[in-house]
């Protein structure tokens, strides 16, 4: 008989309160997942009285094997427990010599005889990986993808002597995605929530509460195993439904066609959204249009028009290749290496021999497959060569594209000096030729690093303020595609690249895509000018070129995030040591406003990542071109899939549904505050996520009669023109001291009719058009109120009479405290003049703070100790004194009051995406 038990069972001398409501338990089964449940139920105080497994294979024991042996537990490897149907009574008795209260099988693929299943005293319990009566028998998993399930799931239910058939104990369901393989479904959730419903079954029959639900025949459905042969693709089909097809056959027995006369199978399939990148065309038998070979792989149709992408193919001698090599396959080029990756290779090495253990010496001809290895080892030969090898990323598929070592290393040397990175990102660029130059904008989602159309097909337009002309028409995501963004960064955050990334190499990374940055610099400049009416100048200066820097500054905080030892009272005679962990949040949400569409997304995203945290970025519904193109420079930098999402859209739609989804854990939003309350309030009823609030201003600044009148005038324009006085800092309010007041207000309009307003992109133009027809509506308005209640208007106050979106810079004086134009934000070219008395400092101290909001404010005095008193006094987040607009990426901002709370820039926006977690250990 092939099946060895250790004879001394472990002794405990745990009390007997430990084992009060828990079991013996038999665990029958094997693979990894059964490792983890036999562990995780001693871990709970089950005592697991007997593991029954498979023997050996090629000299390697299974997993489940391995655990129980280094813990002492009794270990049976029965090659059978039957012979011709009859249960083989040796192994019956050495099973029921244990003594186990309850069986647990948590994988196992032999057939246990029903004296076995039936023995125990609370019988046999099984993990089934669908949600029962669907998809009885095996290969569950690729039947839920096969035939397009909207859910997968697990069942554990009560053994009987039918074929998955028993009552149901706990079932667990999870949706699956568009994308979902085998691998991704298993990985997410049916092996990590598995494990977990396997330990609280067991406990609930210890308890006396677990349920017995009698399975529905309604719905049931049996499947077998797949058989090659029958595995071959109709073409004759949708695209979804062959994607489903290829997905549920990957990687066993595999999905296959005819190319060139023999079988190919087709491996990695995903649906395709936009237009293939051009490509080389290749016939495949049965498909009426000619499949195309791309830079990303083998584009497919269905017989819906529709596509999909493939990504490795394999031959019949097994050898298997990227898709898009198809026409290069033949070619081999070897790489020299280094004496230090000599070294890597043979650390490398070290990993094959302990993976394959049966074998007497690892050479370059070895072969991983051909050696014993099953696709467990795959995963531990990658986790393991990233673990003790610097930290570079591999896939599954790498094994099995380069399966001997030599070809294993040849891989790992090109993907450590970078010379293996994805094929291009496939992008459906709209396109215009202006500004010297053919911008290309992407104009759909991006979600997962990749572009895709929103669910639903939707789209809404985005306009040239200038003239009113139509740019393109950009998707308009839906709740869909907002969970799916957030499902993609929640995946990218707990089991992706990003989250293991030495912070020195995530720093590296927010380097390399400020470079991107500046290296399409004048492009993004252009596209914000065409976008938001910004001058082309000050795009590239500061739309751009603060976006840059803020980029950089927080790239270099990523290995500077800090916690702290702290003393505490020791509590003798034992010795503690506290200490405190900065972590990242987990997932955050961000939504920017329309007036400054690049930099508001730089000053919140650069400091999210540099904490570690992954995004789903909203940017504003008028002005989301920059945010996609800046989606497309992410990629090129090398950030992982997943770590940036962008959802276009509404914000009633997708803003909503960002705040109050429950897997996002902080939402850092700009913009008005009436929304800004409601943001706050739905992110509160939702899950209590944190939240930063960058809102409305009015932000007074005051002139005093001691000023530089020259630098005085110059800044006081530039506090409220700035930026079309779409700006969130602009000077809503000036109070001029009474001697100087006409002197400064002829200045002002002199200076104003030197201003020329017009194209944007024309270098010479000083102003340029209002952001949207509805801003401009509400400007006009403004405006009219201001004259009604008996404000001077000194100039402006009109649109300009010109096609596209234009404001004339506008000065009003004589605003008296009380008026609404002394109170409400412009949010444009509207200067609103107040006069206050000779040397009354502290009376217009109080007009300045007489308001709820508490942004920014400024004073001009050549008087130090007046300004350092007044900057002392004034009620807001930042205050200039004798400049304007003057913000630095090294600087906090943020306001006070309705203002909102929380900082982007400096160090202080770090704490906004991070959490302080305290250690105490005694020792």
């Amino acid at each position: 008989m092939l099946w060895t038990a250790n004879q001394v069972l472990r002794r405990f001398s745990t009390t007997s309160h430990y084992y009060q409501s828990k079991l013996k338990l038999a665990l029958i089964g094997q693979s990894l997942f059964g490792q983890e449940v036999y562990t995780s139920l001693r871990k709970q105080g089950h005592k697991v009285v007997g593991v029954f497994t498979v023997p050996d294979k090629d000299g390697k024991a299974d997993p489940l094997a391995v655990a129980a042996e280094k813990d002492g537990t009794p270990v049976f490897k029965f090659p059978r427990w039957r012979v011709k149907g009859q249960p083989i009574a040796e192994v019956v008795e050495a099973y029921k010599s244990v003594g186990a209260e309850l069986n647990v099988m948590p994988f196992c693929s032999q057939f246990i005889p029903m004296n076995v299943i039936d023995h125990p005293r609370h019988g046999s319990i099984i993990y089934h990986p669908s949600i029962l009566p669907l998809h009885r028998g095996a290969s569950a998993i690729n039947w839920t993808l096969i035939q397009g399930d909207a859910q997968a799931g697990f069942s554990v239910f009560w053994a009987d002597d039918g074929l998955d058939t028993g009552p149901l104990l706990l079932q667990r369901s999870c949706s699956v995605e568009p994308n979902d393989t085998v691998d991704s479904l298993y990985n997410r959730f049916l092996f990590p929530e598995g494990i977990k419903a396997m330990v609280e079954s067991v406990q609930l029959i210890a308890d006396g509460k677990a349920p017995r639900v009698v399975q529905s025949e309604e719905g049931a459905s049996y499947e077998g195993i797949q058989k090659k042969s029958n595995a071959k693709v109709n073409w004759a089909q949708p695209a979804e439904a062959i994607h489903n097809w290829i997905r549920g056959h990957d990687k066993v027995p595999g999905a296959w066609t005819v190319i060139d006369g023999q079988n190919v199978t087709l491996y990695g399939s995903s649906l395709l959204s936009g237009t293939p990148a051009d490509g080389q065309p290749l016939e495949v038998e049965g498909l009426a249009t000619p499949g195309l070979v791309t830079k990303t792989g083998l584009v497919l149709h269905g017989s819906d028009g529709k596509a999909l992408l493939v990504k490795s193919l394999q031959f019949e001698d097994g050898k298997m290749i990227p898709a898009s090599k198809f026409f290069s396959s033949g070619e081999s080029s070897s790489v020299e290496l280094s004496p230090e990756e000599k070294a890597q290779a043979e650390e490398i090495r070290a990993i094959w021999k302990g993976i394959l253990s049966n074998v007497p010496a690892v050479v370059d001809t070895t072969d991983f497959f051909k050696s014993g290895a099953a696709s467990m080892d795959v995963v531990r030969l990658v986790e393991e060569v990233k673990q003790r090898c610097g930290g570079v990323e591999l896939q599954t598929e790498d094994v099995y594209m380069a399966s001997t070592f030599q070809d294993f290393v040849q891989v790992f040397v090109r993907r450590l000096r970078g010379e293996d990175q994805e094929e291009e990102l496939v992008v459906d660029y709209a396109t215009q030729d202006i500004n010297n130059m053919t911008v290309r904008m992407p104009h759909q989602c991006f979600i997962n690093g990749q572009f895709e159309d929103a669910e639903n097909g939707k789209t809404s337009d985005t306009i040239n303020p200038a003239d009113g002309s139509l740019i393109c028409k950009v998707a308009a995501s839906s709740v869909g595609d907002v969970d799916r963004a957030v499902a993609a960064a929640k995946e990218a955050f707990e089991n992706g690249p990003w989250g293991r990334m030495n912070p020195r190499d995530r720093g590296s990374m927010l380097y390399r895509l400020a470079d991107l940055m500046e290296e399409h610099q004048e492009e993004l400049a252009t596209i914000e000018s065409m976008d938001s009416g910004a001058v082309y100048t000050l795009a590239l200066k500061t739309h751009v070129g603060m976006s840059i820097q803020t980029f950089r500054y927080f790239a270099g905080w990523c290995d500077k995030i800090q916690g702290k030892t702290i003393p505490i009272n020791q509590a003798r005679p034992n010795r503690n040591l506290t200490f405190t962990r900065r972590e990242p949040l987990g997932v955050c949400a961000i939504v920017i406003p329309w007036n400054y569409p690049l930099m508001m997304l730089a000053w919140k995203s650069a400091a999210c990542l540099a904490a570690g945290n992954t995004l789903v970025l909203k940017p504003a519904q008028v002005t989301p071109l920059t945010a996609l193109k800046f989606a497309e420079l992410t990629v090129k930098a090398g950030i992982p899939k997943g770590v940036i999402n962008i959802v276009p859209g509404s914000g009633g739609l997708v803003g909503q549904r960002l705040s109050d989804h429950p897997d996002i854990r902080k939402l850092g939003f700009t913009g008005s505050t009436p929304i800004g309350k409601h943001i706050m309030q739905s992110c509160a009823l939702s899950n209590l996520k944190k939240v930063s609030l960058e809102l409305g201003g009015k932000s007074p600044l005051i002139i005093f009669s001691d000023c530089d009148m020259d630098k005085a005038v110059r800044m006081g324009m530039s506090s409220v023109y700035f930026n079309k006085g779409e700006n969130c800092i602009a000077a809503g309010r000036l109070f001029v001291e009474e001697s100087i007041h006409d002197e400064y207000i002829t200045r002002v309009v002199e200076e104003i009719k030197k201003m020329k307003i017009g194209d944007p992109l024309d270098r010479s133009t000083d102003h340029g058009p209002q952001n949207h027809k509805a801003h401009l509506d509400k400007l006009v308005e403004y405006c009219e109120v201001g004259v009604k209640e008996g404000a001077t208007l000194v100039c402006g106050g009109r649109q300009v009479d010109r096609p596209g979106f234009f404001m004339e810079p506008t000065v009003f004086t004589g605003v008296e405290d009380h008026m609404f134009i002394a109170k409400e934000e412009s949010f444009g070219p509207v200067m609103v003049v107040s006069k206050f008395k000779q040397g009354d400092v502290d009376g217009v101290l109080a007009r300045a703070n007489d308001t709820e909001f508490g942004l920014a404010s400024g004073v001009f005095t050549q008087d130090i100790s007046k300004a350092m008193y007044v900057s002392e006094k004034l009620d807001a987040g930042t205050v200039f004194i004798n400049t304007y607009n003057k913000t630095d990426v090294a600087s906090p901002f943020g306001g006070f009051k309705q203002s909102g709370f929380g900082k982007d820039l400096g160090e202080d926006a770090l704490s906004e995406y991070l959490r302080t977690k305290a250690v105490t250990v005694e020792y």
